[in-house]
């Protein structure tokens, strides 16, 4: 019973994760857009998510260029030796 709930917990995490990747950039800009220009009714789950859009976008700024790091391995993913 326990892995399950580790394995459920693990694929939602890994869900997210993609989710949010690709779908940051569109609730970012979307979402004032739908509220301002389109007159959307307020939803503080949207606000929410919103929010935490908002901050995996500075930790990813914060990331690549203040901090350089990288997901890739000592120059793995460079072109750098070729």
């Amino acid at each position: 019973m326990k892995k399950t709930v580790k394995m459920v917990i693990k694929d939602l995490y890994g869900a997210s994760i993609l989710f949010f990747y690709y779908a940051k950039w569109f609730i970012i800009i979307g979402l004032p857009i739908l509220y301002y220009q389109l007159d959307y009714k307020r939803n503080y789950i949207l606000d929410i998510l919103w929010i935490w859009c908002i901050i995996l976008a500075v930790k990813d700024f914060v990331y690549k260029f203040i901090l350089k790091k990288s997901h890739c391995n000592s120059g793995s993913c460079s072109s750098k030796g070729k």
